[in-house]
């Protein structure tokens, strides 16, 4: 069914581009003959533009998991409340672009700041394609901005790191040995309602591993303190580590050949993917595809979807976007 679904959106598409040339052949042939028919024509140029963007977009995501739901994870850098803060304005730009792309989202941890903003959190994203399109966001987040929290007004940098990793389908098996498997449970510290801040509904999973060559133990951590009961939360927990433990057996065998971003390095200097700058000029720059925007605040609000096709189209080609050497500095 989800093969059908797939085809009958490429055929949807083609008819739609052969529907826009046949208009546009139309408004052209009615401006030859002296119609006044320049506003039409922008008009759809724009639209046929846009739509076939979208189309390459799509067809970039050629992935062997790319058309799978996302799980995504947020963790504020070094900085205390600033780098938090930071951490859930990342938060909300994705759930505002999931909401533009009608991706049904579930938070199923989240830790709160001191102060202000997020500790971490972890949410799904579900829908075709999204660890396709969000595998762009997986990295170390930059942002530079007159601090809220300074009372001075200096200027401040903050960092947070994003990772992104695919729910595994559930055909695809993952051998999870119980044995190396210590599950924990306790109270939520979130909303939910006297039945969650009263019983041990959270869970924590903790894998261990000891690799082949007997190095050091790996330990991989889940929780999930976002629904009532504790079997939901173990499910989900369960989820997260199945995805967590396939995208470190795919790192691995990308791990040879990768000369790209790392999206697990220290959110510091020097590691970002992307800077968002509010003062003292207001830009925002991926440096991977070199695409720079002027309108953070529009990027901020969740349309990343500039950024996103920018990024794939440099991953499968190596194509950066545009000349920056008239941009503003970093």
């Amino acid at each position: 069914m989800l093969r059908r679904k797939r085809l009958e959106e490429a055929i949807g598409n083609d008819e739609r581009i052969r529907a826009l040339t046949e208009d546009l052949d139309t408004m052209f042939e009615l401006a030859r003959e002296g119609e006044d028919m320049t506003a039409d024509i922008e008009r759809d140029l724009k639209a046929y533009g846009e739509f076939a963007e979208r189309i390459e977009t799509a067809m970039l995501l050629s992935g062997e998991n790319d058309a799978l739901s996302a799980i995504v994870t947020i963790h504020p850098g070094a900085g205390g409340t600033e780098s938090q803060d930071w951490a859930e304005m990342l938060l909300r730009m994705y759930l505002r672009w999931t909401e533009r792309h009608g991706f049904k989202t579930v938070i199923t941890d989240r830790l709160e700041g001191e102060g202000a903003g997020i500790k971490s959190v972890t949410f799904e994203v579900n829908g075709e394609n999204a660890y396709g399109l969000l595998q762009s966001e997986a990295g170390i987040h930059r942002l530079v901005r007159i601090s809220p929290f300074d009372a001075n007004a200096r200027r401040h940098t903050s960092f947070a790191s994003v990772y992104v990793f695919p729910q595994v389908d559930d055909e695809i098996v993952i051998d999870i040995d119980l044995d190396d498997l210590r599950i924990d449970t306790f109270r939520s510290s979130g909303a939910g309602g006297q039945h969650v801040n009263m019983t041990d509904s959270a869970v924590r999973i903790t894998h261990t591993r000891v690799p082949p060559d007997g190095g050091a133990p790996i330990k991989t951590v889940v929780q999930c303190q976002n629904e009532r009961s504790q079997h939901k939360n173990r499910e989900s927990a369960m989820k997260q580590l199945r995805a967590k433990l396939y995208e470190q057996e795919l790192e691995k065998k990308r791990e040879a050949t990768r000369k790209t971003e790392d999206s697990k390095l220290e959110a510091s200097f020097g590691s970002q993917i992307r800077n968002y700058v509010l003062a003292p000029y207001r830009l925002v720059k991926d440096l991977r595809s070199k695409l720079s925007l002027g309108d953070v605040d529009r990027v901020l609000e969740g349309d990343l979807d500039g950024m996103i096709h920018a990024y794939l189209v440099w991953r499968k080609t190596g194509r950066v976007a545009g000349d920056d050497k008239d941009e503003a500095p970093e």
